[in-house]
């Protein structure tokens, strides 16, 4: 029997390396970049949301504002009728000038329950903007969050392309900084 030589191959050489010191830097960068990528499709949904919830209440408040100006059309067209039969009641004589009288007062009561609505309207689309000011107010700060968490992505691209540790730093201030204001967007 003779005695071989064992000769490692270039890859064997590696895989003990590898398992001698740990996981590699690439690993932990794709698990540290897959989790950004999830935080960003969270916080990207929650800015998609709250731009949606504003344009609602948006249209909402213009829709009830629609509404607020028919009706003030409504209360002009009543007032200058009123103001028509106010003229002919002071013209009017006899059982006419009664007649009259009580269209006038008909008038007035119908402009006040005119009025009434279209206030109605008015208070309701003004709500309806403070609430899309309110629901577009995250906005602004998850788009922010959103960029910083992109940011942090690529630079753990590169992170694991060039197999340079110290940018780890870097992509970790910018994924707190995405996070932290995605977690401010709500306070």
């Amino acid at each position: 029997m003779s005695e071989g030589f064992h000769v490692h191959g270039s890859h064997e050489h590696e895989l003990e390396h590898q398992a001698g010191h740990g996981v590699p830097l690439a690993q932990q960068v794709a698990v540290f970049t897959a989790i950004l990528a999830s935080i960003g499709a969270v916080v990207s949904y929650l800015g998609s949301n709250a731009q949606n919830e504003a344009l609602f209440h948006k249209n909402e408040a213009v829709l009830y504002k629609a509404h607020a100006s028919d009706q003030w059309s409504f209360y002009q067209a009543k007032s200058m009728k009123g103001n028509i039969v106010a003229i002919a009641k002071e013209f009017a004589t006899g059982q006419d000038k009664e007649k009259y009288a009580n269209e006038v007062g008909r008038y007035e009561k119908e402009k006040a329950e005119i009025k009434a609505k279209a206030e109605e309207f008015e208070a309701k689309s003004e709500a309806e903007n403070k609430l899309a000011e309110k629901a577009f107010h995250p906005h602004h700060y998850l788009a922010r969050a959103m960029t910083f968490l992109q940011i942090a992505i690529a630079l753990a691209s590169v992170t694991a392309l060039t197999n340079r540790k110290w940018l780890l730093v870097p992509t970790g201030v910018g994924a707190l900084i995405g996070i932290a204001l995605a977690f401010f967007a709500y306070l």
